[in-house]
Order: structure tokens, then sequence, then C-alpha cells
């Protein structure tokens, strides 16, 4: 079993920061006054209490923005729904994949082009398996 282990937003989280303006990606012009603070808490968290930080090992994201090193902010709160990216657990592992869901079943699809080393997942009745949370934002480093 790989170790998973979120971090826990707590209810006295916050950063807050001041938006200096808004910046064109055309002409450069100056920055305009402090207009408003942004708090990355209250922007990126809907449900503190079921809502968690993970960090992405592996490359069968990679074509849905998920790439190795990227946070993830995982909602448990939300409900699952057809084509969502959650963190899923399956016979004793954690796995973040796009979760197809159908009348057929459930189907945990990997998003890299190669495809001859990330294979759907076929979910089965034997299967221990959950959607243990949606994924709702993406952190990257530049």
């Amino acid at each position: 079993m790989n170790e998973f282990v979120p971090h826990k937003i707590d209810s006295e989280d916050s950063f807050e920061s001041p938006i200096l303006g808004d910046v064109k990606a055309g002409f450069p012009s100056p920055a305009e006054d402090i207009r408003e603070k942004l708090d990355l808490i209250k922007l990126l968290v809907r449900h503190k209490a079921s809502t968690f930080f993970f960090r992405v090992n592996g490359v069968s994201m990679v074509d849905a923005a998920m790439d190795e090193g990227d946070i993830i902010i995982v909602d448990r709160a939300v409900d699952p729904y057809n084509n969502c990216k959650a963190v899923c657990y399956i016979d004793d592992e954690y796995t973040v994949k796009r979760v197809e869901i159908s009348d057929k079943g459930v189907r945990l699809m990997p998003a890299n082009e190669d495809n001859t080393t990330y294979k759907p997942i076929e979910v089965t009745p034997e299967n221990n398996f959950v959607i243990w949370g949606v994924v709702i934002w993406v952190i990257k480093k530049m």
C-alpha cells in the first residue's frame, strides 16, 4: 500500500494577500492601486472540514494537467459525477483518475497518451472500491 497522507485544512487556516489589480497579457501598463484582498483558502476551499491537499506522484494524469509534484485539492463533500477527476481507493491503494460512471459500472481512466503503460481500470464488485474525493483544483509550480 502506498503512503497517502493528506493535509487537512484547519478552521484557523487563512492566507490573505492584496490583489494589486489586473495585469494585461498584451501591452504593459502600470499597476493600479490595491482594489481588494485575496484569501487563498476562501478562494480554493469551499468545505474546510472535508477538503484535503495531496501531492501528485506519477504521470498517469499529465494530459489532465496533473503533473508530477503538483498539488491537488480534493473535496470529499462534492458528489462524484461522470468524468470527474477524483482520488479513488481501490484494493488497498489510492490513485487519482478520471472517473467514468455509467449504467455498465465504473472505470478509472488515466490521462496519458502513453496507453501502453497506463490502462483503464475496470471496477468490479470484487474490488474494494470507493471514490474518496473529487479534485477541485490543481496547483502548479511554474
